[in-house]
């Protein structure tokens, strides 16, 4: 776990992300300086929490998002939702993420490949996305988002 930068009254110098735990479900916090990268740093720590081996998956395909809407939290939740969808479904791993949020939605492109079980190790099944705590906010140089996944 990358430890988290989020210190009162510094300056964000590096998006990050971490997980914590919460009872039988895993929490995941987020902080970047725009909306973008916090997007972005959300769904490598949503993949970080489904294969122990992140850094390993390769970007040897793209696939791309469109959601709308305009609550910065509720789109979150629903662009971590997509890909959860996209990974149960298709079985990619994404550990790129080329994320813009507007006020209409979210545009994404998400880099990745094949789940491969030689290669990657799978380390928690993710079973939902939460509302549960879910929070987008504004802090001191940048944004902090949080969410409850279900495992």
């Amino acid at each position: 776990m990358r430890p988290s930068r989020r210190l009162p009254g510094r300056t964000i110098t590096r998006d990050v992300y971490e997980t914590f735990e919460h009872t039988a479900d895993l929490g995941l916090r987020a902080v970047a300086a725009d909306l973008d990268s916090l997007f972005a740093e959300a769904a490598r720590g949503l993949f970080s929490i489904i294969v122990e081996n992140l850094d390993q998956v390769q970007p040897e395909c793209k696939v791309s998002f469109h959601i709308e809407g305009s609550d910065p939290a509720y789109l979150l939740f629903d662009w971590l939702n997509e890909l959860l969808v996209t990974f149960d479904t298709r079985h990619l791993l994404f550990a790129e993420f080329d994320v813009h949020v507007t006020d209409q939605g979210v545009q994404a492109t998400a880099a990745g490949e094949q789940l491969d079980t030689n290669r990657h190790h799978l380390d928690h099944e993710i079973k939902a996305i939460t509302y549960h705590g879910l929070s987008v906010v504004r802090i001191d140089n940048g944004w902090q988002a949080e969410v409850i996944v279900d495992i």
